[in-house]
């Protein structure tokens, strides 16, 4: 071999080895792209994963606070004892909230008016306007139940339709009718002939009897048996046992003197209201005593007392010493409302 061809044979050599250098290189390049793509791929993949997820994670919280709100609804409305009472009327034991509270604007003269009114030589009846439903006995009762001692004697409506149901069930139970009404309404000059003939030891104006909420009874037997006034004796404790479930309290209770300033007697019922009563009769109260308990007593703090599985709320609410007062009463509850005859008004909720 020459030297010519030697040498053409080195730079050939050279010229192919430089070649598969660089083809190597090229080779070695192509991998770190493609494990570059791949990488990035894998990045983009990742990223758009996590994006979506972050977007649903997003649309859930969305969601499940939507569903959350909408259930605390669902729930407040099922579970609360109040809320129940407002669309189904059950008895819950709840004052009413804040929220359900309005007011009834009253006059100053209403404080004069109502079923439990204070009338005593303290606090003297004002004869108010619309009081007194005045309603004769007479031709308005079953005398095959009870009666009245002659055509006169009258007593406020509400008084006498609870009077009639109270003497009603009496004779059911016992089938006996020996019970008479012998006092009623009084007007003053009718009180002012009982007290100059020493019959009573107050002047008109100062007789409970004004309000024809009070009445005297007597036992007057069938059969021609000696007669009397009323006592809560044999037969006739009934009367006295469930008086206060039809509203009736006794006026003038034994060992009340030092409040009522009357002598005791048994034969002479008030008529306050259900509630009321109740709650005199369980606390062993004379009106007078009420009417200074309930003072104790706001909406907020209501007296409670049970009848029959009803739950009552009782509370006092001041009056404006001039013009109008604005008592609070509940909006979605019954209730009455009463004035006392001397500074406010005495409300009574029932939270059926």
């Amino acid at each position: 071999m020459t030297n010519g061809d030697k040498r053409r044979n080195r730079k050939r050599d050279r010229v192919s080895k430089r070649y598969k250098v660089r083809y190597d290189r090229l080779v070695a390049v192509i991998l770190v792209l493609v494990v570059l793509i791949v990488v990035l791929s894998s990045c983009v993949k990742s990223c758009s994963s996590k994006g979506k997820n972050k977007n649903s994670a997003t649309q859930a919280q969305t969601t499940n606070v939507d569903n959350t709100q909408q259930s605390s609804i669902v729930d407040n409305l099922e579970s609360s004892n109040e809320t129940r009472s407002i669309i189904t009327g059950s008895t819950d034991g709840q004052k009413p909230s804040e929220s359900q509270y309005t007011t009834e604007v009253h006059k100053a003269a209403d404080i004069n008016t109502g079923n439990l009114l204070l009338v005593n030589s303290d606090h003297e009846y004002k004869f108010a306007e619309g009081d007194v439903e005045e309603t004769v006995l007479y031709g308005n009762i079953d005398d095959s139940v009870f009666h009245t001692r002659d055509m006169v004697t009258s007593l406020h409506k509400e008084t006498l339709d609870q009077l009639k149901a109270l003497m009603q069930a009496f004779y059911n139970e016992n089938k006996n009718s020996d019970i008479y009404v012998i006092g009623g309404y009084r007007t003053m000059d009718e009180q002012n002939d009982a007290y100059y003939s020493g019959n009573s030891q107050f002047q008109g104006g100062c007789s409970d009897y004004h309000t024809g909420r009070s009445l005297d009874l007597a036992i007057v037997p069938s059969d021609g048996s000696s007669s009397g006034y009323y006592s809560p004796t044999g037969v006739y404790s009934y009367i006295d046992e469930h008086a206060a479930e039809y509203g009736f309290v006794i006026r003038f209770p034994e060992g009340k003197e030092n409040y009522t300033h009357e002598r005791a007697r048994d034969y002479t019922y008030r008529y306050v209201g259900v509630p009321h009563a109740m709650y005199m009769k369980q606390n062993s109260l004379c009106l007078e005593e009420y009417i200074d308990k309930i003072k104790e007593h706001t909406k907020d703090s209501p007296l409670e007392v049970t009848v029959d599985k009803k739950l009552y709320q009782m509370y006092y609410a001041p009056a404006n010493s001039t013009g109008d007062t604005e008592v609070p009463v509940p909006s979605n509850k019954t209730y009455t409302v009463s004035g006392n005859n001397i500074d406010g008004f005495i409300v009574a909720v029932s939270m059926n």
